[in-house]
C-alpha cells in the first residue's frame, strides 16, 4: 500500500515585500541558509530556507494573517544561545507548558508566525 514517507518542506505564509525580514528571522537567526527559488516562481515573492534536513518556503499570501495556534516545530542544538540571540534581536517569546524530554519556547517570527524551538534534554 503507497504511504506518506515524510515532510519535503513546510510553507509559511508572509505579506508581500518583507523578503528582508524573513531573511533576517530565518537565515540569520535561526541559520537556515536561503535558497533561490525556481525561476518559474520566483516572481510570486516569498523565500525559501533549506538546508540538510529542512525546508522551510514563505509564499506571499495577499490577506495574510498569521499562524497563531497552527505551527512548526523546529529541533535546535542549543536553545539557551538562540533564545538570547533572539530577544537580544526584539522577538517576542512565550514559554508554555513544559513536556517531557524537551525544552522548548515559542517565538513569533517577524509576520506573527508561531514557531515551537526544541532541544531534547539529557535523560
Amino acid at each position: 500500500m503507497p504511504r506518506v514517507r515524510r515532510i519535503d518542506h513546510i510553507l509559511l505564509a508572509m505579506p508581500a515585500g518583507r523578503e528582508d525580514d524573513a531573511r533576517r528571522f530565518y537565515q540569520d537567526m535561526l541559520g537556515i541558509p536561503e535558497k533561490t527559488k525556481p525561476p518559474q516562481l520566483a516572481s510570486r515573492g516569498g523565500c525559501w530556507f533549506e538546508a540538510a534536513e529542512i525546508k522551510v518556503h514563505l509564499g506571499v499570501e495577499r490577506d495574510f494573517t498569521p499562524a497563531h495556534k497552527a505551527h512548526p516545530a523546529f529541533i535546535v542544538d542549543d536553545l539557551a544561545v538562540l533564545v538570547s540571540r533572539l530577544r537580544q534581536a526584539g522577538y517576542r517569546l512565550a514559554e508554555d507548558t513544559p513536556i517531557d524530554g524537551y525544552d522548548r519556547i515559542f517565538v513569533d517570527d517577524p509576520f506573527g508566525n508561531r514557531i515551537e524551538l526544541l532541544q531534547p534534554t539529557q535523560a
